[in-house]
Parts: structure tokens; C-alpha cells; sequence
């Protein structure tokens, strides 16, 4: 018996890896965390198989869940959105399953970032413009910030930040961001990227909070903010410059 942990990825259901759809296919127990993860998924799921929605219930109860299908010799698909290596509370479920010597793996998944800058079109690292991509959020009810991790701090490097779970604290993103990169730096705001009722709104930081107001967006957003994201005048990567030289393409003669 196997708990299987599997990021679904951002929403759409084509967007589970092939792995993912296969391992759902062959348990006979998918706990998925239904406010996230939609229910066009379990399409995969056997007919026959046990499915719980773990959205309602607490840490004990999925680990209630999990040890019943353990006793019974049961592999589990256990679903959550995105993929599992950020804010998934993957750690607190695996920390008790290795207490109870119940065996998990972990399947990755397309992360809402990545599903967000596909939804803009956007490559979020440019030459000489930003390398870096910071993955963050602001301090909410489930869990505070450490106190070294700031957005200003993140935003003194010049990195383009994806910034989580802060939709409802733009306001706050706003008052630390604007004097370190300007009120005119860029900021997308993506809502519920790949679901059909996805929506973006681009604008800056001095503009966003008034697009905000005139078309509200309450949760499941992410907000991206740095010049990456409108520059034009960036150079071309060396990656296919006719001159440079790498083992894939040598010396032209």
C-alpha cells in the first residue's frame, strides 16, 4: 500500500501530468482537496473507488482517512492543486505518515505560476533585466512570514515576484513595493489561471488597486509585479546566437 501525493496542477484537467492520471486510474482511494482541485479529475478514478473530499476536514481526519485505507491494504491518490513543493502542506501529512510507517511518494505538478505566465504569455526571466523569479506571499491566518522574508527585501534584488494567497492584501503589496520599484513597475494579476473562468488584469503599481476596485478579485489569484514583465528593449540570450559556440552547435566553417 502506497500513499500517492499528486500536484493536479493549476485547474484545467489536461494539465495533470500523464503520470498523475495514470496513478489516480489505479487507486482504489482519491482523497483530492475539492475547493482547488476540480472534480472533472476524478474522471480518472476508478468506479468503484472510495472519494473524499478533504476540503471540510482537518489534519486528523485525512490521517483517519489514510491509516482505514492502509489497514485495508489500499493504495490512495491523494490530490492537491498545483504541484506539492510550495504551500501544499505536504510536510505536515508526510511527517505524520512516516511516523506511522506508511510507505507515500510524490508526483510534481504544473505550478500556478508557471500556469499564470503561460495564461500572459510572458517569460518572466529576461536579459539583464531580471534572473530571478521570487515565489512568496504576505502574512495571512494559516501561516505568518518569517521575519526576513519581506517583499521589500525581495524587492530590492530585482527579481520579478509571484507573489500567492495576497489578493486580499493588495493594498499592503502596493505600500511595501511602490517606493522600491516605482509606482510605474509592472503588475499582472491572474485569477484562477487555466479554470474557464480565468481572468487578467494588467496594470502598475500606482494603477492596480483602482483596477481591483472597478472589477474585484477576492481569492485564488496571483499577483506577478516586475519590469520583466513589459520590457521590449531587452538583448537577445546568447542561447541562439549564431556565434555561440556550445556542444549542440559547433564552430560554422
Amino acid at each position: 500500500m502506497t500513499v500517492h501525493f499528486i500536484g493536479a496542477g493549476p485547474g484545467a484537467p489536461d494539465l495533470i501530468t500523464v503520470r498523475g492520471r495514470d496513478l489516480i486510474a489505479r487507486c482504489p482511494v482519491c482523497l483530492y482537496a475539492g475547493s482547488l482541485v476540480p472534480r472533472e479529475m476524478l474522471q480518472w478514478c476508478p468506479a468503484d473507488a472510495r472519494v473524499v473530499d478533504t476540503a471540510p476536514m482537518s489534519l486528523d481526519d485525512i490521517v483517519a482517512e489514510i491509516e482505514r485505507a492502509h489497514a485495508e491494504g489500499l493504495d490512495v491518490a491523494r490530490l492537491h492543486s498545483g504541484d506539492l513543493s510550495i504551500w501544499s502542506a505536504l510536510a505536515e501529512q508526510t511527517r505524520r505518515l512516516a511516523k506511522l510507517g506508511i510507505p507515500f511518494d510524490v508526483t510534481p505538478g504544473v505550478p500556478a505560476f508557471a500556469a499564470a505566465a503561460a495564461a500572459l504569455q510572458r517569460e518572466l526571466t529576461l536579459p539583464e533585466v531580471a534572473q530571478s523569479v521570487v515565489l512568496t506571499r504576505t502574512s495571512g491566518r494559516a501561516s505568518a512570514m518569517p521575519e526576513r522574508e519581506t517583499l521589500a527585501a525581495f524587492a530590492a534584488t530585482g527579481a520579478t515576484l509571484a507573489i500567492h494567497l495576497s489578493i486580499h492584501a493588495i493594498d499592503r503589496v502596493v505600500a511595501e513595493l511602490a517606493p522600491i520599484l516605482g509606482p510605474d513597475c509592472p503588475v499582472a494579476v491572474v485569477f484562477r489561471a487555466t479554470w474557464p473562468e480565468e481572468r487578467i488584469l494588467e496594470a502598475t503599481l500606482a494603477t492596480i488597486e483602482a483596477r481591483l476596485a472597478e472589477a474585484p478579485i477576492e481569492r485564488t489569484a496571483l499577483i506577478f509585479v516586475g519590469r520583466a514583465l513589459a520590457a521590449q528593449d531587452f538583448r537577445d540570450s546568447a542561447l541562439y546566437d549564431a556565434d555561440y559556440l556550445r556542444r549542440f552547435r559547433p564552430r560554422r566553417a
